[in-house]
């Protein structure tokens, strides 16, 4: 049976509905005759990102003892976003190590990412697919790149150039 309107289901069943997590979107209901009272909006989770996100570029790290990512890692991250032609206000530093409750699918909902740079193994969040170590790759709507921490770039000039080769192309 196809329901046009939403808010008839209410005379035909008379059991609770719930939604799954996944189902859940804004949605308004109207019905001529019944006033219902507003948009139905489901929260999206609260994340604290240092950046603006105006390109779409997340970088997702992971740093227990800072707020988003230490001083030092964040001049060169300043400096690779410059040789890439982009700001801090070009894109978004999440540091997991805050948010580790979340999953892949929360964080791309919030950020909407068009690239996705994941920084050492600790800032893959949870349910993110296998990815291969410094390989751009889609990962949904995303070209993404998983690569070294910064503490494994910093003591070692192969890593940050293999890092380099393929942020490139990111």
């Amino acid at each position: 049976m196809k329901i046009e309107n939403p808010a008839a289901l209410r005379f035909i069943i008379d059991e609770d509905l719930y939604l799954l997590e996944k189902d859940k979107t804004p949605t308004t209901i109207s019905a001529p005759g019944i006033s219902a009272p507003g948009p139905i909006e489901t929260p999206l989770p609260g994340f604290k990102y240092l950046g603006l996100n105006k390109k779409n570029f997340l970088v997702i790290v992971h740093y227990a003892a800072h707020e988003f990512i230490d001083d030092a890692h964040l001049t060169a991250l300043q400096n690779i976003l410059k040789r890439k032609e982009l700001d801090l206000d070009d894109v978004a530093i999440l540091n997991l190590a805050n948010h580790a409750d979340f999953t892949y699918q929360q964080v791309t909902t919030y950020f909407k990412p068009e690239r996705l740079l994941l920084m050492g193994e600790k800032a893959l969040p949870k349910n993110t697919n296998t990815l291969p170590l410094n390989q751009p790759q889609a990962l949904g709507s995303s070209q993404a790149l998983y690569s070294f921490s910064f503490d494994e770039m910093m003591s070692s000039n192969d890593n940050k150039k293999v890092f380099w080769d393929q942020m490139k192309n990111l």
